[in-house]
């Protein structure tokens, strides 16, 4: 046979085997790159909104956790100046912004989940009794406002912890809970930093610490009530 006629029947041959399936895909297709490409799986790498989302929450969270210590720190810098206090306070209006964004968004992106209100409450919890630590050490805030304060806060969390852990029963926070923490964040920051003037007996922070003494105590009297009307249904079953 002629060579041309090899030739030609041998181009039809491997021209005419079917074309694979248009739906096949390898098992693992990190085996079929080479390991110096750029290959990747599309569905391992790129997580969906939601998943983005949950993340994104998650940071900001833990930015205000870390954001905590270092704004301590600021505070108790011996002989620091008045740039440090400008330093520290824009650091906590950072963390306390974090707050106001956490829970909007959450509810934007409907990613309100428990361990989520869980994590948004005792980090606010940690920044507020943290900083106001470091501000009644340096002379900033009395320590029986801090006790009220701080007192609150632990005693609401294990009122927390303590319902939910029987019947996985969630109070969640309240607009007294809300006022609270912005009452607190407003005199943490006053007293972050406080001028040279008073107005009257005290300093404009130490009038917002009595404030947000009188809104923890409320706020503790609201939350002790719905615990109470919790604990008094659980009885009636």
């Amino acid at each position: 046979m002629p060579s041309s006629a090899v030739t030609r029947d041998h181009f039809a041959t491997v021209h005419s085997s079917p074309a694979p399936s248009p739906s096949f895909a390898p098992p693992n297709l990190a085996a079929h790159c080479p390991a110096e490409g750029h290959c990747y799986d599309a569905a391992v790498v790129v997580s969906s909104p939601d998943a983005r989302a949950a993340a994104f929450l998650k940071g900001i969270t833990y930015l205000r956790v870390v954001l905590t210590p270092v704004v301590m720190a600021l505070l108790l810098v011996p002989d620091r100046t008045r740039s440090i206090d400008i330093v520290a306070a824009a650091l906590f209006a950072t963390a306390a912004a974090t707050d106001f964004f956490d829970g909007r968004l959450a509810r934007r992106w409907k990613q309100t989940t428990t361990l989520g209100t869980f994590l948004d409450t005792t980090a606010d919890k940690l920044l507020v009794s943290g900083v106001l630590v470091a501000l009644v050490s340096v002379g900033r805030a009395s320590a029986w406002i801090a006790f009220i304060i701080v007192g609150r806060e632990v005693i609401i969390l294990g009122l927390r912890g303590a319902v939910s852990a029987t019947d996985g029963t969630v109070v969640k926070p309240s607009i007294w809970g809300k006022l609270k923490a912005n009452v607190q964040f407003l005199a943490i920051f006053l007293a972050i930093l406080r001028g040279a003037d008073r107005l009257g007996p005290l300093y404009m922070d130490q009038y917002a610490m009595l404030v947000a003494a009188a809104v923890t105590v409320g706020s503790a009297v609201e939350y002790f009530a719905r615990f109470g009307g919790v604990l008094a249904r659980r009885s009636d079953r």
